[in-house]
């Protein structure tokens, strides 16, 4: 009977160490999002660059106030001719990771990232030279090689910013760090441009990305977030002077003090 008095009174103190812990907190009202994103510089590079042409759009679903699961994913048609040959890269490429915002709640209020996102891609492409002509002693050749089919893997950082403009509307930018992990083609037949990826010749390439953001409020989460402490440098600081002066003012009381009075 002793051991279950201990124990229940052991669970009200746990409860009451907690509340007390909870009361001296703040919570906000942070509004969990589904938000769709489509990337605005690849249309707009393909008006000056007429060889390449790459679309792309993503999903994520915030799972708290810190993280979210991000699923992406686009198109590619890249095209390049010589005076004696031409090359045509075409496929469609996807990601899948998570996103980390570095902010805290009561800075982003579900209107702000700053942080990085983390991914994992893979893409499917189809790689073919329509023609090619060589010059020799012999006269001229013509030939073409057959169009082939290639699957690549490679991963992927993104550091970034996001902000809401307007209502549910965010703009933002990401710089994309990507390791290629295989190419699809081996190490001697690597394509011009990978899609999702960029330069296949590289191992890692970089690259920026524009975005505008639709946001959909699906929930909300109570987030405690911790009080901000005084500072008591300054009381402190502030304190001690007082001390020293009122040190000085009583041994110089004391001073005076010891020094013996005149006879009259």
């Amino acid at each position: 009977m002793r051991r279950t008095y201990v124990f229940f009174i052991s669970i009200l103190l746990i409860h009451l160490i907690s509340a007390t812990q909870v009361s001296a907190q703040d919570t906000i009202t942070f509004p969990l999002k589904i938000k769709v994103g489509l990337e605005v510089s690849g249309p707009a590079i393909y008006y000056s660059n007429k060889k390449i042409l790459s679309t792309e759009a993503y999903v994520s679903a915030d799972i708290n106030e810190k993280v979210a699961w991000v699923v992406g994913g686009g198109t590619l048609k890249y095209a390049y001719s010589q005076y004696n040959y031409e090359y045509l890269n075409k496929g469609i490429f996807g990601r899948i990771g998570a996103d980390f915002n570095l902010l805290k709640p009561e800075k982003s209020l579900g209107k702000y990232w700053a942080g990085v996102g983390v991914h994992y891609g893979i893409n499917r492409f189809n790689t073919e030279v329509p023609a090619f002509r060589d010059s020799n002693y012999w006269g001229l050749t013509k030939s073409s090689v057959a169009q082939k089919t290639a699957w690549g893997h490679f991963l992927e950082i993104t550091p970034g910013v996001r902000a809401e403009v307007f209502r549910n509307l965010s703009i933002g930018w990401t710089i994309s760090l990507r390791m290629l992990l295989y190419t699809g083609t081996g190490k001697d037949l690597r394509p011009i441009y990978s899609p999702g990826f960029g330069n296949g010749a590289n191992r890692v390439t970089s690259g920026v990305s524009y975005f505008i953001v639709w946001n959909i409020p699906y929930k909300k989460k109570q987030v405690i977030i911790k009080k901000e402490e005084p500072d008591d440098t300054e009381d402190t600081a502030q304190s001690g002077s007082e001390q020293s002066g009122t040190g000085q003012q009583s041994v110089g009381t004391r001073q005076q003090s010891a020094v013996p009075q005149r006879q009259q």
